[in-house]
């Protein structure tokens, strides 16, 4: 791709094709101007320079894309089934491997940093690639699903991609994928029954859930794991404004992967199914964990979540107000309440899934949508 400077872009523009703020990262789509409160928004981000296959034209038009098979145009571009496929299949290998990894710590006591940072770089390099896709697949607990791995995985997608938003370089992001993905290792010691069961705990139990980022630390350590790694797992459960556990921290005395990873586990416990509640829809998890902004969670974290995945999360389906349903498929840099929606049942000229995006003045998103509402 072609990097354009942002300070040199006409204001107004159309870009031929689709503009992006790094490899993955969408801003504008053809049909929608460079405008200069979208130059105002990167150059606060600190951006210099954005990226795309395209020119900006000072007006819109639409190119068509010649698929044939001698352009290879069909062969070239995978369409989003076949990347909602591929991600499915990592999504499940990745499930196989984390039950692999707790079970052989359980049965052998077996724990190895490089071999777990190595698995943590391919899922880097996988949601560089396909994070939209990623996220839209991401599993709650099911009938052949444990809750214990499920929240492992999500959490490290969750929060690498918040530590992708906040430009940790990439020997870091390996770093806090091991520290999500092993934060509540220290579960494993304690009675199974105690945190997968449907009834209250007892005052006994609750104690003893609140000893596991100890049990995490001291594990980890005892694997000799990067002490950054290991005081993440112990500092996860700690909150801004001094009401977590089990130090009572406070602020810049957290460190900065416990405060991603403290996120990252809070919006995925709200959106996950669990023995003892429903999962609520993305939407009202992110509404819920907002509520909380400047009293338990880092206010740059919280808004590196929004960014990164919306109001109106990726994966999200929901209904608009043209009365047609779709999913959420990216954010919008601009809003993160205004996401791309995926049509249902709607195709470009070319065959393509129609896509959207949602805008106050235009058509926006009324509610998300229950599975049972989804044809």
């Amino acid at each position: 791709m072609k990097n354009f400077i942002i300070k040199e872009i006409p204001g107004e523009s159309y870009f031929s094709k689709p503009l992006y703020l790094d490899d993955h990262f969408l801003l504008a789509a053809p049909e929608m101007p460079f405008t200069e409160e979208l130059r105002k928004t990167i150059l606060n981000w600190e951006f210099k320079e954005v990226f795309s296959d395209g020119d900006p034209r000072e007006e819109y038009y639409s190119e068509e894309v010649d698929a044939s098979p001698d352009q290879g145009g069909a062969d070239t571009l995978l369409n989003d089934n076949d990347q909602v496929k591929r991600a499915e299949v990592f999504y499940d290998s990745l499930y196989k491997h984390v039950e692999k990894l707790f079970t052989r710590m359980m049965s052998k006591n077996e724990l190895n940093f490089n071999d777990v940072a190595g698995k943590v770089k391919e899922i880097c390099d996988v949601i560089k690639e396909d994070r939209r896709f990623l996220l839209r697949v991401r599993k709650n607990t099911g009938p052949e699903q444990t809750y214990t791995i499920t929240h492992a995985i999500n959490t490290t997608i969750i929060s690498i991609i918040i530590g992708g938003y906040l430009k940790l370089p990439n020997h870091r992001l390996i770093e806090l994928g091991v520290a999500a993905l092993l934060h509540e290792i220290g579960m494993l010691k304690l009675p199974p029954q105690i945190y997968l069961n449907n009834r209250p705990l007892t005052p006994q139990e609750k104690k003893a859930i609140l000893t596991h980022p100890v049990l995490s630390f001291n594990m980890l350590k005892s694997f000799n794991f990067p002490l950054t790694v290991s005081l993440a797992a112990l500092e996860h459960h700690e909150r801004e404004n001094g009401g977590g556990y089990p130090q009572k921290l406070m602020g810049d005395k957290i460190s900065l992967y416990a405060k991603i990873i403290a996120v990252a586990c809070s919006y995925e416990a709200l959106t996950s199914s669990r023995p003892h509640k429903d999962a609520k829809d993305g939407y009202t998890g992110m509404i819920d964990l907002l509520k909380n902004v400047g009293k338990q969670y880092d206010d740059t974290i919280v808004r590196a979540l929004v960014y990164s995945l919306s109001i109106y999360p990726i994966g999200l389906y929901v209904l608009l107000s043209n009365g047609k349903k779709g999913q959420v498929i990216d954010v919008n840099a601009e809003n993160p309440r205004f996401p791309m929606v995926q049509i249902f049942g709607d195709l470009t000229p070319d065959g393509k899934n129609k896509i959207l995006e949602t805008s106050q003045e235009g058509v926006h998103i009324v509610r998300p949508l229950r599975r049972e509402e989804i044809s």
